[in-house]
C-alpha cells in the first residue's frame, strides 16, 4: 500500500506544490481546504494519487471529516499547512479581539485541530508532522499574524518532545517571500516586490516549489534525525534564528 500524506492549505500555492511533489514520491495525498474548485483544480493538476476534502480547518466541527478520509490507513505525513493574513478595524478594543483570534485560529488553531485529530493515526516510528510558518515571525511586521505564526514555534517544539521517543518528527518550515501564492493577492505592489527580493542574499523571490523542497528533504530518509527545528527557507534575508 502507497504511503500517505494529508496536506491543509494543498489548493494553491506552497500547499499544492507540496502536495505534487509528495505524489510525485509515490505519496497518496489528501488536499484539504475551503473552497471545492479550487481543490477539484488542484487534485487534477497533482494527479490520480490526489484527493480532496472541503473543510475549514480551524473549525472543530469539519475536522472529522479529515480523519474520516484518512479511515484506517497509517499517516505518514501531515503538512499543517493552512492559514492566512487576516485583515481587519483594530479602533475598538472588540475590534481588536476579533482581529488577532481571526489570525490565531487561521494559523494555530487549525494546526492544533488536524494534529490533534490526526495524531492516533501518525505512523509509529517513521511519521512526520511539519508546520508552515513564516518570515514575519521571526522579523515581525505583520502583527497578529507574525504573533500567530511565532505561537507554531512553541508548539512545534512541545509537540516534538511528545512525540521523539516514538519515532515522529515535528518540525517547521518558515518561508521568505514567495510568490505564486494568494497570501498577498490584491495586495503587492512593484515596490513591494523589488524590495522583499533586495532583502535576500540571493536576489530573488522564493517560489512555492523551494518550499517542497524542503519538505523533501524532512520527509525522505536524509531527515529523520531532524525535529523540533525552524526551518527557515528565505534566501538569506532572516539569518540564523
Amino acid at each position: 500500500m502507497s504511503r500517505l500524506a494529508v496536506v491543509s492549505g494543498g489548493g494553491t500555492g506552497i500547499g499544492r506544490s507540496t502536495a505534487g511533489m509528495l505524489a510525485g514520491e509515490g505519496y497518496d495525498v489528501i488536499i484539504v481546504g475551503r473552497r471545492a474548485d479550487v481543490l477539484a483544480d488542484a487534485v487534477k493538476w497533482i494527479g490520480p494519487q490526489a484527493s480532496a476534502v472541503t473543510a475549514d480547518v480551524s473549525d472543530p466541527a469539519q475536522i472529522p471529516a479529515v480523519a474520516a478520509a484518512v479511515g484506517d490507513r497509517p499517516l505518514d505525513v501531515l503538512v499543517n499547512n493552512a492559514g492566512a493574513y487576516v485583515s481587519g478595524a483594530d479602533s475598538t478594543l472588540d475590534q481588536v479581539a476579533s482581529h488577532w483570534r481571526a489570525n490565531f485560529d487561521s494559523n494555530v488553531l487549525s494546526a492544533v485541530l488536524m494534529t490533534t485529530s490526526l495524531l492516533p493515526s501518525l505512523r509509529r516510528p517513521g511519521g512526520r508532522i511539519i508546520l508552515t510558518s513564516s518570515i514575519a515571525a521571526q522579523k515581525g511586521g505583520g502583527g497578529p499574524y507574525s504573533a500567530a505564526k511565532a505561537a507554531l514555534h512553541g508548539y512545534a517544539l512541545d509537540l516534538a518532545v511528545e512525540l521523539g521517543e516514538s519515532g515522529i518528527t515535528v518540525n517547521v518550515i518558515s518561508p521568505g517571500y514567495v510568490t505564486d501564492s494568494e497570501f498577498f493577492a490584491g495586495r503587492m505592489t512593484p515596490e513591494g516586490h523589488r524590495s522583499r527580493v533586495d532583502a535576500t542574499l540571493v536576489k530573488r523571490a522564493g517560489e512555492p516549489q523551494d518550499i517542497a523542497e524542503a519538505v523533501r528533504w524532512l520527509v525522505g530518509p536524509g531527515g529523520g534525525y531532524v525535529t523540533g527545528q525552524i526551518i527557515n527557507v528565505n534566501g538569506g534575508s532572516v539569518l540564523g534564528r
